[in-house]
C-alpha cells in the first residue's frame, strides 16, 4: 500500500525546513513529509565544506521571516547556517517528518485521483512508493553529484592534487604549499581569504573578473538596538534594512551601470592601494550582469596588500607536471590546484517527472509567479533571488502555497493548474543574467514571459504584492475536482 501524505516536501535544506515550518504553522490540518536523498540535513550548507565557507548575502535576509538570526555574524560561516537550520527542525519538532536517506526518482501526476506519485530510492538499497496531494520542491538548483569543471588538457600531467569546492577532501592539510585557484566567483573569492592561513602562497586565477563588493562582517547598530528593542523587532528592521540597500545597488546597476561600475571599482582600489593593477577587478560587463561578490570585512583585499595571495587574469594553455602553463607563457607553480569553475543546474534533483504519462519538458513550459509552471498541477518549486538573499522569495513561495492550500480546501477543488490561455503572452529566457552555469543550462529550463503573472520580477516589493496581497483566482490559475474516471485530461500546451 503507498504511503499518503498533504504534502511531500523534497529537500531538507533551507528551503526544505522553512517551507515546513511555515506548512505547520498556516495548515496544520495538513500530513506532510520531508525526503532528503542524502544521509543528512541542511542542504547546501552541510553538502559544502570548503575552508571559509560562508554566506553569500547578510543574514538578516538570509534568515527566516519567522526566526530572528541571534549570532553577531552578518556574512555568517557555513557551520553555523547549518546549525540554524537544524535548530530551526528541532524548535519545530520535525525530527520525525525528515525521511534523510530518500532520493526521490520519479515523481507521476494524476489528474484521476489529484495525486503525485513518487518513486523513491532508500540509501539501504530499497524502492518504495509514496504519493501526495501537492508536491513541495525545495531541492535546490544544482547537481549535488558532478559539478562543472572544465576539460583542461595535460590535466593528468600534474603531479600535485586537483580539488573541486564541491567535493573537498575531509582534513586536507595545505600547510605551506602554493595553491592556485581557478575562478573569479564567490567560491573563488572565499577561499582564497581563508586558504592563506596555512597556504605558503595563493593565486586566484581568473579568465574574467567579478564584481566584488566589501560588506562589514558585523552589524554595531544591531547590536545597539538590542539593548532597546526586542529581538524581533531589531531583527526585521535589519532585513528591511538590509534589503532596501541589496535592491537598491540593484537598482542602480541597471538604470545606471556606467555610474555604479565608478562606484564599485573605487571602493576596490581603495582597499587594494594605488599600485594594484585594476585590471584584475574590472569586469568587461556591467554590474550585475552577474551575481556581485560579497567580501566580508574586506579579508580578500587584506591578504592581497599583504602578499600571501596574488591574482592573475589568463587563459589556460595546459597544466604541466609543475602547475599551469598560461597563454601568455607564464608559468603558475602549484602543490594543489582548486577547481572553482562553478555548479551545474539541475532542476528538481535530476527526478522524472510525468503528467498523466506523459513525459514533462520543463522548457515547453512557463513560469508562473516565479514559483509553478504552466499546464503542471498541484507542484510548486522554491527557487530563491539571483539578486538578492534565497530566503526571502522562499518565504514568500512557502506562505503562497499555504495560502493556495487553503482556498482548496475552502472552496472544495484539489487541483490548482496555472493554464496558458492567452496567446499574447510570449516566452523570454527564465533568467536574465549572463552567468557561465545559467547559459550552460538555458536550453532545458523553463521559460519565463514579458507579462504577470507569467513574469520573474527578481523584485521583492512585487513579489511581496502577488504573492502574499494577490488574487489567488486570477484568470490563469484554474481550481478544479478531479477529472472523471476515463475522460482524457487537458493536454499540455507547447511553449511557442
Amino acid at each position: 500500500m503507498v504511503e499518503h501524505f498533504d504534502v511531500l516536501i523534497v529537500g531538507a535544506g533551507l528551503s526544505g525546513i522553512g517551507g515546513a515550518r511555515h506548512l505547520q504553522t498556516h495548515c496544520p490540518d495538513k500530513s506532510f513529509a520531508i525526503l532528503e536523498g542524502r544521509d543528512t540535513t541542511g542542504g547546501t550548507w552541510d553538502l559544502f565544506r570548503y575552508p571559509g565557507i560562508r554566506s553569500d548575502s547578510d543574514m538578516y535576509t538570509l534568515g527566516y521571516n519567522f526566526k530572528p538570526w541571534t549570532e553577531p555574524q552578518v556574512i555568517a560561516d557555513g557551520d553555523r547556517i547549518r546549525n540554524y537550520i537544524r535548530e530551526t527542525a528541532r524548535e519545530n519538532k520535525m525530527d520525525d517528518k525528515i525521511r534523510c536517506g530518500h532520493k526521490v526518482l520519479s515523481a507521476d501526476w494524476s489528474s484521476e485521483s489529484a495525486t503525485w506519485t513518487l518513486t523513491v530510492l532508500k540509501t539501504s538499497g530499497e524502492t518504495v512508493q509514496l504519493s501526495c496531494g501537492w508536491l513541495m520542491m525545495c531541492s535546490g538548483y544544482y547537481n549535488y553529484e558532478e559539478a562543472f569543471t572544465p576539460e583542461f588538457k595535460g590535466r593528468d600531467d600534474f603531479k600535485g592534487q586537483v580539488i573541486h569546492p564541491q567535493f573537498w577532501p575531509e582534513n586536507l592539510d595545505y600547510t605551506g604549499k602554493r595553491v592556485v585557484v581557478i575562478g573569479s566567483g564567490a567560491t573563488a573569492i572565499t577561499l582564497i581569504p581563508s586558504m592563506t592561513e596555512k597556504a605558503q602562497h595563493v593565486t586566484m586565477l581568473q579568465r574574467t573578473p567579478s564584481y566584488v563588493i566589501s560588506v562589514p562582517q558585523f552589524d554595531p547598530m544591531v547590536r545597539l538596538l538590542l539593548k532597546f528593542l526586542p529581538e524581533m523587532t531589531v531583527y526585521k528592521m535589519s532585513r528591511a534594512r538590509n534589503n532596501f540597500i541589496t535592491q537598491s545597488i540593484y537598482k542602480l546597476s541597471r538604470k545606471y551601470p556606467n555610474f555604479m561600475r565608478k562606484v564599485l571599482l573605487k571602493q576596490v582600489k581603495a582597499q587594494v592601494g594605488k599600485d594594484f593593477d585594476m585590471k584584475h577587478f574590472t569586469p568587461p560587463y556591467n554590474p550585475w550582469d552577474q551575481r556581485l561578490c560579497a567580501v566580508p570585512n574586506g579579508d580578500m583585499f587584506k591578504v592581497l596588500r599583504k602578499g600571501k595571495a596574488s591574482v592573475v587574469t589568463d587563459h589556460i594553455d595546459r597544466f604541466t607536471d609543475q602547475g599551469i602553463l598560461l597563454k601568455s607563457g607564464q608559468v603558475l607553480e602549484a602543490d594543489i590546484i582548486v577547481t572553482a569553475t562553478g555548479l551545474n543546474m539541475r532542476l528538481f534533483g535530476g527526478m522524472q517527472m510525468s503528467v498523466d504519462g506523459q513525459a514533462i519538458e520543463m522548457n515547453q513550459h512557463i513560469s508562473y509567479k516565479g514559483l509553478m509552471f504552466s499546464d503542471i498541477p498541484n507542484l510548486s518549486n522554491t527557487f530563491g533571488y539571483t539578486n538578492a538573499s534565497w530566503t526571502l522569495k522562499a518565504d514568500l513561495i512557502a506562505e503562497y502555497v499555504c495560502r493556495l492550500l487553503k482556498h482548496m480546501d475552502k472552496t472544495g477543488t484539489r487541483i490548482a493548474v496555472p493554464e496558458r490561455n492567452d496567446p499574447n503572452v510570449k516566452p523570454i529566457p527564465m533568467l536574465d543574467m549572463s552567468s557561465n552555469y545559467v547559459a550552460r543550462a538555458e536550453h532545458y529550463l523553463p521559460k519565463g514571459a514579458d507579462r504577470a503573472p507569467w513574469k520573474l520580477y527578481q523584485n521583492y516589493k512585487l513579489d511581496t504584492e502577488q504573492l502574499h496581497n494577490g488574487e489567488l483566482e486570477d484568470g490563469v490559475m484554474a481550481f478544479r475536482k478531479p477529472h472523471a474516471a476515463g475522460a482524457a485530461p487537458a493536454a499540455p500546451r507547447k511553449v511557442a
